[in-house]
């Protein structure tokens, strides 16, 4: 019999080879899948909730309201999407346009940065399906994949045998780990686990950089350069390497020179390619979208279709200064997931949340509308965390709205 594969979208890697199955149109058990896209798989529901000011009204009312609030905003903010398909994406860009608003998703305070020097092609980059028949060392800096994406070993970067590694971890795979503590990926790194204290990583760089030019590695905070050095030989005589940059490498690093130049460095003694460790499921879509209609991946302000960029454009900013009046939140949590100083400015305003979830963001929104998850209730396209685009269908059917059909009505109705 022929198997049904489902897309999970439950991390950046959505993984293609799902099995569900189902009874009564719920899902009663998930196989291939990690423990996270288990969950997520499960989160389904038939019903739509659709509130304002706390109060069940219906679909209709909840559009009008939305529109009517949009329509007299002078300074509106959208933010979130990561999670939403490629299609909702774009409409949302679309109603950014129309409404003269800000526009931002969490990349602005994650990974945007190496997303979008990735598209201006300032870094080498390579997909997952590389790296699982390729790629034989994989360094994992300021990331623990075993925890955020806990098919990332097996499926792609370390445990599989891929087409040019057919004897799998070990024998043809070397695994590194830089990072402030002993992750979980740190332990199954072994002995090639490289700790280094908190905003060591620019020094670290440098080090390492040194090492790879036959100099005598230094830093002010001791590293053996005997280790610094035993590393350098190994990332020399790599034949397909891949650097996954994560959040701990980001927010260690005050920007990018120093990874610029590491990854030149690497490409001049071997072969290195870099993937950003992307969580939600769409993010590199919406930074990909944004890209291709304004020339930035993320913190965009319309003014009558023109499109400005700059930090001030970012929700924290923006909500720092106090410059958005109204805030339609889509798929994101920003009242739990930003500084309570600077989330406290949203009680403010007008918040309208699009969420599967009830959150601390749909609970304190004027409005409130429940929508489909993506991938589980609701199907499109999204962008995984190495570029390739990937298509997903629905795995139940709900009565639940998509992200893209509510972004329709309220354009539609503006």
């Amino acid at each position: 019999m022929e198997k049904n594969y489902y897309v999970c979208t439950g991390c950046g890697m959505l993984c293609d080879d799902i099995e569900v199955e189902t009874e009564k149109n719920i899902v009663n058990k998930v196989h291939t899948a990690c423990r996270v896209g288990v969950a997520h798989m499960k989160e389904g529901r038939e019903s739509a909730i659709f509130q304002v000011d706390a109060k069940p009204v219906d679909e209709a009312t909840a559009i009008s309201e939305t529109a009517a609030i949009l329509k007299n905003a002078k300074s509106p903010l959208i933010f979130g999407l990561g999670t939403s398909s490629n299609e909702a994406q774009k409409l949302a860009i679309e109603l950014a346009k129309k409404t003269n608003a800000t526009i931002d998703d969490p990349s602005s305070f994650r990974l945007g940065s190496v997303v979008e020097a990735l598209l201006q092609n300032r870094f080498k980059t390579c997909t997952l399906d590389d790296v699982r028949n390729k790629a034989d060392v994989n360094i994992f800096w300021g990331t623990n994949p075993s925890d955020s994406h806990p098919r990332h070993l097996s499926k792609h970067s370390y445990f599989p045998r891929g087409k040019e590694k057919q004897r799998g971890w070990e024998e043809e795979r070397t695994a590194i780990a830089i990072d402030v503590r002993k992750s979980h990926t740190a332990k199954i790194c072994g002995n090639y686990f490289f700790e280094i204290p908190p905003g060591g990583d620019a020094e670290f760089i440098d080090a390492l950089i040194a090492a790879l030019s036959g100099k005598l590695p230094k830093t002010s905070y001791n590293f053996p350069p005997k280790r610094i050095l035993e590393l350098a030989n190994i990332l020399k005589g790599a034949k397909f390497g891949v650097v996954f940059v994560g959040l701990g490498l980001v927010y260690s690093l005050e920007n990018l020179e120093p990874l610029f130049r590491l990854m030149d460095i690497l490409n001049e003694k071997a072969n290195f390619h870099l993937i950003p460790m992307v969580g939600y499921s769409n993010t590199r879509g919406f930074n990909e979208n944004l890209f291709e209609e304004t020339g930035y991946v993320n913190s965009v302000k319309f003014e009558d279709g023109a499109a400005k960029h700059g930090p001030e454009y970012s929700i924290v900013e923006s909500l720092k200064a106090k410059t958005a009046d109204t805030a339609l939140i889509i798929g994101s949590d920003p009242f739990s997931s930003l500084p309570r100083s600077i989330a406290k400015n949203l009680l403010e305003i007008p918040v309208i949340s699009l969420n599967p979830c009830e959150t601390l963001t749909s609970r304190n929104a004027k409005v409130y509308i429940n929508t489909a998850i993506s991938g589980v209730e609701s199907g499109g396209t999204a962008t995984r965390m190495d570029g390739v685009k990937v298509d997903f269908k629905p795995v139940v059917e709900t009565n639940r709205l998509s992200d893209e059909a509510v972004l329709k009505k309220i354009m539609e109705a503006l």
